[in-house]
């Protein structure tokens, strides 16, 4: 049984002051949220302890948006896997286009990440997608499948979420085309071992579009960038009406 997921990734906003404020005006308005969907809000490091005391007893889990290979050592800026669990951190976004594209992440690095939060009991978002250029010339497919062979090489697949995230609908307001994030993610499960891994879009994600972007049967929710980051907005997301 496929698990519904809307996960929100706040990148790099928000103080503590800031985070707390959004929580306790999101979590007002979440508690009729049917029980199916898992909520997870995905949290700049600084954030994390003060949103695990403000999470602690709500149905709302918490993520982070990078983790390290190794348990500990001299590496500046990074972050590990123990450090997460200790703040009771759940979920970790890796290999995100933005830690590709501006860190010089690698897939081979993303698996490194995975595997390591698999590790300490932490269930990656893998985020797998194509750039407007290479889905100009076709590339598309191949890129996302070449993404998930080497990110997932001797990873668990019984504790994995993945997003499809294309790079060009990222933070554009140009979100792709329902029809085509669907085609493209019943692509991405049938390079999977376990048909079950829950498979999200992400990419400009709205509550305009959230209700058909969420009755593709293929997509099973939703990984949202600045629209997780308004209380009004996320909570309407997190509300989603496949059938409206």
């Amino acid at each position: 049984m496929r698990k519904v997921i809307i996960a929100g990734n706040w990148k790099m906003y928000k103080t503590r002051a800031q985070a707390l404020e959004m929580l306790q005006k999101f979590l007002d308005q979440v508690y009729e949220t049917p029980e199916d969907r898992e909520i997870v809000i995905c949290a700049p490091f600084t954030a994390l302890e003060t949103l695990s005391k403000g999470l602690h007893g709500t149905r709302v889990m918490l993520g982070a948006q990078n983790v390290h290979w190794d348990e500990e050592g001299a590496y500046t800026g990074e972050i590990s896997g123990p450090m997460l669990t200790e703040l009771n951190v759940r979920y970790v976004i890796v290999g995100h286009s933005e830690r590709r594209q501006y860190f010089g992440e690698t897939d081979a690095t993303v698996n490194l990440r995975l595997k390591a939060a698999q590790k300490y009991g932490l269930t990656p978002i893998l985020c797998v997608g194509e750039s407007k250029q290479q889905r100009d010339v076709g590339e598309a497919e191949s890129v996302i499948c070449d993404q998930l062979e080497e990110a997932l090489q001797d990873a668990d697949q019984n504790n994995l979420v993945i997003a499809y995230e294309p790079i060009w609908a990222i933070g554009t307001g140009e979100t792709c085309n329902a029809e085509e994030a669907d085609r493209i993610i019943g692509i991405i499960r049938k390079q999977l071992k376990n048909a079950d891994v829950p498979i999200l879009y992400g990419g400009s994600v709205k509550p305009g579009n959230i209700d058909e972007i969420i009755a593709k049967p293929e997509i099973d929710g939703a990984l949202v960038g600045g629209a997780s980051l308004m209380a009004k907005d996320f909570t309407r997301i997190v509300n989603y009406s496949p059938a409206a």
